[in-house]
């Protein structure tokens, strides 16, 4: 990932009226907010590999160090085949729980989807219901001419 800094463009109006300046500043706000997801999702997505593999490294460390410790001590670690059935059985269970707990994770980004795309659908409907009374109280307080 690239630790580049946004580059500042000079953005200058020629409109005076306030909305128009407000509307061109919200624009390049969020163009610019725009620009940015890609990096996070690089980022992050090499935040977690960097994590799984850390994980992994650590776990396979402490399998090695005990395999060496029992070696070099002389430990027997034959285990019955019941022992073995206990632990793939253990293995199978996190990986099915894993596997929910992606499944709630993503349910869960789809419904927050579904929430901000609520959300925008009834900030439009509220925008007209507004617009609808704005008409309504210019027309109720502009004098009609004769």
């Amino acid at each position: 990932m690239s630790k580049s800094t946004p580059e500042h463009k000079e953005f200058h109006t020629e409109s005076k009226e306030i909305h128009a300046v407000y509307k061109q500043n919200a624009d390049r706000f969020f163009d610019e907010v725009e620009k940015s997801i890609p990096q996070y999702h690089q980022s992050i997505t090499n935040l977690q590999r960097s994590y799984v593999a850390a994980w992994q490294k650590a776990t396979e460390s402490a399998i090695s160090m005990s395999r060496e410790f029992a070696t070099k001590s002389g430990i027997n670690t034959s285990v019955p085949a019941a022992m073995v059935k206990v632990v793939n059985d253990t293995t199978e269970e996190l990986i099915n729980a894993q596997a929910v707990q992606n499944k709630v994770v993503l349910a869960a980004i789809d419904a927050t989807q579904q929430a901000i795309n609520a959300f925008n659908e009834n900030a439009k409907m509220f925008t007209n219901l507004n617009q609808g009374v704005l008409q309504y109280w210019v027309q109720a307080c502009t004098p009609t001419r004769n």
